[in-house]
């Protein structure tokens, strides 16, 4: 081609490539550089060419491959591309491929951008830009009023803008995130059973974790996870709803128990439960056994061997001491107990039923874990319920078979429902005196059918007086060395306290008012003291399933 036509080509061109380059270049210099640079090699290859057809394609052909060069040239100012640009790229499947593969950074940090807009702007955006719907469409798609939609664009834009222009950080849960070492329940389950249901992925354990000591917003816990908003929004509205976080504005914050112990926290746990055990559990086992309490009549069960028609045989004081002593652990001394903060003003009511405080625990790497803190986790209780008069307590421990789980309330509403039956007297089905043989309950010689009798499995205690003469005596020992106990873990609280965040302050000390009674880790020390002393001998197998259980039947008036 000569240069006359090629300058007549390029000269129609003139005003389009500077608009062109004005529109995607972030100064007026670099629009003019950049047009003069497509214009130029334009003119050169149309004077070397002839076998064009197509001006307009080879023209902008020539301008999206400078425009690819200059982005590269000036990657870390491709923020400043305007979003229309890019919802034209990500829209036109049309576009040349070697511009889409230098947009695809600027795509991608605006789609991440967009995922940090509230939720009703990100459904705007996507509406428009994505699915290149008129506002007015929007507006009735989602029952707001054209005038909302523009405001919400406006913004949008504005927050896509800031947000590009942010160097947005993540921290080290990125790639190495926390896991609960323990989660679990104080209080009522609700229908979704206990609380650590809620927490089974690394995401809603992570969110707790970052907003437990300060509230942030969604995006900020997004960058703290280095996560997309969209999978925390939902996530967090989730846990919100639950009562697992608050809201505060547009900001949530941890509302469970989240402990986060150091070494030294550690060793005064330790050390306090040691010497509290060490008191309690020695002079509760031998006042036991020299009180002779446990050869009265009415507490029942835990033979030795199988009872026969005629009698039942002497009974295993030891597997009685297993249930005895962690119950009357958990039960008595409640004079001496500070009752300050009140269930109800710590704990949550959630959706599902459940009435409840969450608790857990986070044990970092280097941290030196609790003395038996293998045996915290296979250990779950004290759990308690009622029906007509029969109480069943129980606790599952690493000597004992699991039998708590998410049904455990409803088991336990057939067990009681099931045992009230058979101590009034009234006949039960060959079936269900299999079931509660099975549930470690009862046991049985004979035939239903035939010449049949039953006794306890577990310990069954007949009377509220005959618990009153049980729990007396841990009372006295737990009054005897109240100031002492009051001594060992004041500064073991003093610390916990200390490092609570200030929200979950009320639910903490509620926790604290039950260390040394109705409290796992003090159960679990009053064991371990007696069984590495050798003063209780470890259960046989068959024990197991009734092992820690304790069946109180008192008076029951059905008016």
């Amino acid at each position: 081609m000569n240069k006359k036509d090629a300058e007549r080509i390029t000269t129609q061109y003139l005003k389009p490539i500077f608009g062109f380059a004005l529109k995607r270049c972030k100064s007026l210099q670099d629009a003019e550089d950049l047009a003069q640079e497509i214009v130029l090699k334009a003119f050169h290859t149309l004077i070397t060419r002839n076998d064009l057809e197509n001006y307009d394609k080879f023209i902008w052909t020539i301008a999206h491959n400078a425009l690819s060069n200059y982005y590269r040239d000036n990657a870390s100012n491709f923020i400043g591309v305007p979003i229309e640009e890019i919802a034209d790229v990500l829209s036109d499947n049309n576009t040349d491929i070697s511009y889409n593969l230098v947009m695809q950074e600027t795509i991608e940090r605006l789609q991440s951008e967009i995922a940090y807009l509230t939720k009703l702007q990100r459904r705007i955006i996507i509406l428009y830009y994505y699915e290149s719907k008129k506002q007015s469409e929007i507006a009735k798609e989602l029952s707001i009023p054209i005038g909302t939609v523009k405001w919400h664009l406006f913004k949008a834009k504005e927050e896509l803008k800031r947000g590009m222009d942010t160097v947005r950080t993540s921290g080290e849960l990125k790639f190495n995130p926390i896991r609960f070492a323990i989660c679990g329940t104080s209080g009522s389950v609700g229908s979704k059973g206990g609380n650590g249901n809620f927490f089974r992925s690394a995401l809603s354990q992570n969110i707790e974790y970052v907003v437990l000591r300060e509230a942030k917003t969604v995006g900020e816990i997004a960058d703290a996870l280095g996560v997309s908003p969209v999978y925390v929004e939902s996530e967090a509205e989730y846990l919100e709803e639950y009562g697992f976080l608050t809201k505060r504005g547009d900001k949530y914050l941890c509302n469970i128990l989240l402990d986060e112990p150091s070494s030294e926290l550690n060793e005064l746990h330790d050390e306090m439960y040691e010497k509290a055990a060490r008191i309690f559990a020695n002079e509760l086992y031998d006042e036991l056994l020299n009180s002779r309490i446990l050869e009265n009549e009415k507490i029942l069960g835990g033979y030795k061997n199988e009872i026969t028609l005629t009698h039942d045989n002497q009974r295993d004081t030891n597997f009685m001491l297993w249930a005895l002593i962690p119950y009357i652990a958990a039960v008595s001394g409640k004079s001496t107990m500070n009752t300050e903060v009140s269930f109800e003003k710590a704990a949550t009511i959630r959706p599902d039923g459940g009435h409840n405080i969450c608790y857990a625990s986070v044990l970092a790497p280097k941290v030196k874990p609790p003395k038996y803190f293998d045996s915290i986790l296979n250990f779950c209780g004290p759990c308690w319920n009622s029906y007509k008069g029969l109480t069943l307590w129980q606790v599952d421990s690493e000597w004992s078979n699991r039998r708590v789980g998410d049904t455990y309330r409803l088991d336990a509403r057939r067990d009681l429902t099931l045992l009230s039956h058979w101590a009034d007297g009234t006949e039960l089905s060959e079936e269900e005196y299999a079931y509660l043989i099975e549930r470690g309950y009862l046991k049985v010689v004979g035939n239903t059918n035939g010449i049949f009798k039953a006794g306890c499995e577990c310990v069954w205690i007949e009377g509220d007086e005959t618990v009153k003469a049980l729990v007396a005596i841990g009372d006295k020992i737990k009054e005897r060395h109240s100031a002492e106990f009051n001594k060992i873990k004041r500064p073991y609280i003093k610390a916990v306290l200390d490092s609570t965040p200030k929200q979950l302050r009320a639910m903490q000390k509620y926790s604290m008012q039950f260390i040394f009674f109705s409290d796992g880790w003090f159960m679990l020390y009053c064991l371990k003291e007696l069984v590495n002393s050798g003063k209780l001998k470890l259960p046989t197998e068959k024990q197991k399933q009734s092992l820690s259980t304790v069946i109180i039947h008192s008076k029951y008036d059905s008016k």
